[in-house]
């Protein structure tokens, strides 16, 4: 597929074929022939020069057709439609199609309905063209599917066992620091995920695990205005849990339409991609 640039004549008839050709293996089209060195003798002894030779068999039979391209930017007139009805003739070739950048006159679209000649329109996409929807092509889609196992460390409860009378209570408590015995002090969060660290490298799942960290001479503070409650240790208990997620995600598969395709007999239109992606657009 040529890639967008200034079309010139040369470039419309290469994407000319490269269509038809695409669209052709679903039905077994093939191309026999294309440019400048694309000759078929006729019944006159006169060479004709076809833009575009296709063949395709239904089973019993074979039948050529011959694709005119014009990149021009007027209409084709009815005289255009003779010239291509009169050189298939001559050649002997079954089928004649006219691609047209302009679309055609009246007498030139009528002309070659009489004549049994398939005419085109192949165009680029306007300006005028504001829709995005118009603007993008779908063609397909991704279906991403992921499966996550997370493991959770959950602590279950903390004991506090206090220094005054040995004793060991669970409780609620709002507590930011634990104050040391050198005077430092120490963030109540700091033994919470060493526990939870604990939970990790032990990777039993789903099994209770207690852990005792052992306060010489520590305080638990509870407010910064009452003095601290002198503690033993503190003790943690909690389990390492797993969580298992699924999910899918589907993404579409976008291009920017560069090139419009509308057989103006059979109905059909296509919307074709600069990356060459043809994709026949819903009636």
């Amino acid at each position: 597929m040529p890639k967008k640039t200034n079309l010139d004549w040369k470039i419309y008839e290469s994407i000319t074929k490269y269509i038809y050709e695409t669209l052709g293996r679903k039905t077994g089209v093939k191309i026999l022939g294309f440019g400048s060195n694309c000759k078929v003798p006729g019944k006159s002894g006169v060479n004709h020069q076809i833009d575009i030779l296709t063949t395709h068999s239904d089973g019993i039979h074979s039948y050529k057709t011959a694709i005119e391209c014009k990149y021009w930017k007027k209409k084709i007139n009815k005289e255009i439609v003779m010239k291509v009805s009169e050189t298939i003739e001559d050649a002997g070739i079954e089928k004649g199609v006219i691609v047209s950048k302009s679309g055609f006159t009246k007498d030139g679209a009528e002309f070659a309905k009489y004549q049994n000649i398939g005419i085109v329109e192949l165009k680029e996409i306007g300006e005028t063209v504001q829709d995005i929807q118009e603007r993008q092509l779908n063609i397909g889609s991704i279906e991403i599917s992921s499966f996550v196992t997370i493991l959770r460390p959950e602590i279950l409860s903390i004991e506090i066992e206090y220094f005054e009378n040995g004793s060991i209570e669970k409780e609620i408590i709002n507590i930011t620091t634990i104050s040391l015995l050198d005077g430092r002090s120490k963030p109540f969060n700091d033994y919470s995920k060493a526990f939870q660290n604990e939970l990790h490298v032990h990777n039993k799942i789903g099994e209770t695990i207690t852990k005792r960290y052992e306060i010489l001479s520590g305080g638990l503070i509870h407010k910064k205005e009452n003095p601290p409650a002198k503690i033993k240790s503190i003790i943690f208990t909690g389990v390492l849990n797993q969580i298992n997620s699924n999910s899918t995600r589907t993404f579409s598969l976008v291009d920017e339409v560069w090139l419009t395709m509308k057989s103006l007999f059979e109905g059909k239109s296509f919307s074709i991609s600069e990356n060459g992606f043809i994709v026949e657009n819903n009636k």
